[in-house]
């Protein structure tokens, strides 16, 4: 069935409630496991319909942010989203305060227990109220940020087809669209540090409620972490600065020279290739590529893009009052994962047919796990090691994406995803601190932000870009207002990608199998474990990343850079 053709209807929260009132005495009565394990299936099938409808409603109201019937239904879901999550919580302790828990995790998982133990730790009855706050400031960001349009050179659009004109081969042209960025996002300075403001307000609230000293614990709880905390993650933003950013600052100098630069600019960092990065074969030629490639892999994966064709569940095109962002969704009533983009006619476009269907194949290989509901992929880190890797495997075939410009696409997809692990790693950086010390001013936070740039991107300078000057990046980072926290599992998860290159490299079929295997098993374990069964070291152990670091200097160092050309150093060759 075609995605735009799937049945809707509202859960309401009388529905939830009727559902539950039911479940959570069986469970806290029960005579036997068996009692439990079959009031248990009532909850799933509650969930069931409960994640499809909401993610139905929120996908339909992202395409369309000015469908006024949508545009209700996912305001609906965010006033019972607490109160429904909640639920969950009561229903997660009465399984860990069953007298038959140990017979449960053995009949069940270990893992989902453990993970019911996290999720009991981020919520609170007493802080639903906050939560419905907080999902309206989420709304209002949103809603903000995909009406905005800018005009650039006489013709007015939303801010994804104007960043297309950031990875212009003219610097003149970069550097006017960033003026033209700054000034549009100046002028909505008021609203965009006001949102944020209470945004971290409501957060620091709900954390200190519930008896934490800041969100910052909270944030991680919400998040669903198993297997590392805050040190460890500490740990990694000291390996990224210690052992990554060096190099990424050096590689990207080295191409700066191959550029013509020497000033290296903020407006300077989308384009890597000499006369303007790869431009891929636009969209028809995109997704027949895309559907040749997943063939090519295998049955399984074959079988996959032919179904979200068929259904069409992609939605790409960018206009107006779309949100502006990407992001993959599955409705598991239907087993059907669905990918919403805005595709601008640079080479990001090909991402969505290898990171975000690297979402989508996973959703559609966990569809029947027994734990899919409660344990969806596993935490982001995981879901996000699904997509990145799957960017990498695509390599073998990005002639059918990019023609001759193929090695180029290479070469700068992988400084490109290099280059992001100091970036993301600010980003997560910044979040701690903001959230550790709440009454920061919008001014000290922009400056906390340009302090960090020092740090963790010493080769670039924001001097001469209207607003963005000021320390403003952060503002359009959309994870930071919507999701905090998240932004670092896109690091750790890049850090596995690279491993699944460089192992590709030796040999595809073992590595395409290792993933694949990595895929299927969803949240059934926890990532350092699945990275110890793909082969791979934990990145959370002080020098952890040196080797990586110096593994993928030395492969960007031999790929082609421009035709026969490869950087070596400060020269050509």
């Amino acid at each position: 069935m075609k995605v735009s053709q799937l049945p809707y209807r509202r859960i309401t929260l009388d529905e939830v409630q009727d559902v539950m009132g039911d479940v959570l005495p069986r469970i806290r009565n029960a005579q036997s496991v068996q009692e439990i394990l079959d009031a248990r299936e009532d909850y799933l099938k509650l969930m069931l319909e409960y994640q499809s409808y909401s993610a139905l409603a929120y996908m339909r109201y992202s395409i369309d942010t000015a469908d006024e019937f949508y545009v209700a239904e996912n305001s609906h879901y965010d006033e019972i989203g607490p109160a429904v999550q909640n639920a969950s919580v009561e229903y997660a302790s009465a399984l860990l305060e069953s007298p038959f828990r140990a017979e449960l995790e053995k009949a069940l998982s270990p893992v989902l227990f453990q993970s019911m133990e996290v999720s009991r730790k981020a919520m609170s009855a007493e802080i639903i109220d906050d939560m419905v706050e907080e999902n309206k400031l989420v709304r209002e960001y949103s809603d903000l940020m995909s009406g905005l349009e800018f005009t650039f050179r006489g013709e007015t659009m939303p801010r994804a087809m104007l960043m297309r004109y950031a990875k212009d081969e003219e610097r003149a042209t970069r550097q006017e669209c960033y003026e033209v960025l700054g000034r549009g996002l100046e002028a909505h300075r008021e609203e965009l540090d006001g949102i944020f403001d209470r945004m971290v307000h409501v957060r620091d609230r709900m954390a200190k409620k519930m008896g934490y000293k800041n969100f910052v614990e909270l944030g991680y709880y919400r998040m669903g972490r198993l297997c590392y905390d805050e040190e460890k993650v500490r740990v990694f933003r000291e390996n990224i600065l210690h052992d990554v950013v060096p190099v990424v600052s050096r590689l990207r100098t080295d191409n700066a020279k191959r550029l013509g630069i020497e000033d290296y600019r903020f407006y300077d960092d989308g384009v890597i290739i000499p006369g303007g990065d790869p431009k891929p074969c636009g969209k028809e030629g995109i997704f027949a590529a895309a559907k040749a490639m997943y063939h090519a892999m295998g049955s399984e994966t074959g079988a996959f893009i032919d179904m979200m064709l068929e259904n069409e569940a992609f939605d790409v095109d960018s206009r107006k009052n779309k949100w502006g962002g990407g992001y993959c969704t599955e409705f598991p009533k239907y087993k059907q994962p669905f990918i919403l983009a805005n595709f601008n006619g640079t080479a990001g476009d090909v991402d969505v047919v290898t990171h975000e269907a690297g979402h989508a194949l996973n959703a559609w290989l966990i569809a029947d796990n027994r734990f899919a509901l409660e344990l969806g992929c596993g935490g982001m880190e995981t879901a996000e090691t699904h997509s990145m890797s799957m960017e990498f495997f695509a390599w073998p075939y990005m002639e059918h994406f990019f023609g001759k410009d193929a090695e180029n696409y290479k070469f700068m997809h992988a400084l490109d995803a290099f280059s992001f692990l100091p970036y993301g790693t600010m980003v997560d950086a910044f979040q701690h601190i903001v959230y550790e010390n709440p009454e920061l001013t919008p001014s000290e936070r922009n400056a906390l932000w340009l302090d960090l740039e020092k740090q963790y991107r010493p080769h670039i300078s924001f001097e001469g870009m209207p607003y963005l000057e000021e320390g403003t990046r952060w503002q359009y980072q959309m994870h930071i207002y919507e999701t905090p926290f998240y932004y670092i599992d896109y690091c750790l998860a890049q850090t596995a990608a690279f491993c699944f290159l460089l192992a590709s490299r030796e040999d595809y079929d073992d590595a395409f199998t290792r993933y694949m295997r990595l895929s299927r098993q969803g949240g059934e374990k926890v990532w350092t474990d699945l990275l110890s069964e793909a082969g791979f070291p934990s990145p959370f152990t002080p020098g952890a990343l040196k080797t990586l670091a110096e593994q993928v200097e030395a492969l960007l160092r031999s790929l082609p850079a421009s035709g026969s050309k490869s950087i070596r150093g400060d020269k050509l060759s």
